[in-house]
């Protein structure tokens, strides 16, 4: 089984707040990354957007495509992810270091914001998911830069 290393961990408090990396956090099935607005689950919702993640490599690619060097974090993913290929369908089970487990639900699909970050960023994350994966927690686990990321399922 292919392992890969979480690169970076983000979040933001507010919509269209500012993004603040950190280097370990904990997630919860209750609350997503802790102190990131959209992993709270609340009533009536399927809290199937709780938590997302993207690949070092498909930022790189988009970067390339537009002849830019952007941080990561402006995509506006929680998690970035190197050396691993995340599933491109819903139901695959994603292991963060010891305990943290994250069942994908759908594509995450670029909005205009990244257009408003860089013209033609959306463009740029398009093709294969390369905008990444959204997920919701499954497994609670507190999470730091270096852990190993596995895929379960």
């Amino acid at each position: 089984m292919d392992a890969g290393l979480l690169k970076g961990i983000a979040r933001h408090d507010r919509p269209r707040g500012p993004i603040e990396t950190v280097s370990r956090v904990r997630v919860t099935e209750g609350e997503g990354v802790h102190g990131d607005l959209r992993g709270a689950l609340r009533p009536g919702k399927t809290g199937k957007r709780q938590i997302t993640l993207m690949e070092a490599e498909s930022w790189t690619a988009a970067m390339a495509e537009l002849g830019l060097d952007l941080p990561w974090r402006v995509r506006r993913a929680n998690l970035l992810v190197e050396g691993l290929r995340l599933p491109r369908e819903p139901g695959a089970i994603i292991r963060i270091g010891d305990t943290l487990r994250i069942r994908v639900t759908c594509e995450c699909d670029p909005c205009n914001r990244m257009d408003e970050i860089a013209p033609g960023l959306k463009v740029a994350l398009l093709p294969d998911w390369r905008g990444g994966v959204c997920g919701k927690v499954i497994s609670d686990g507190d999470i730091a830069i270096g852990d190993e990321v596995r895929i379960e399922t």
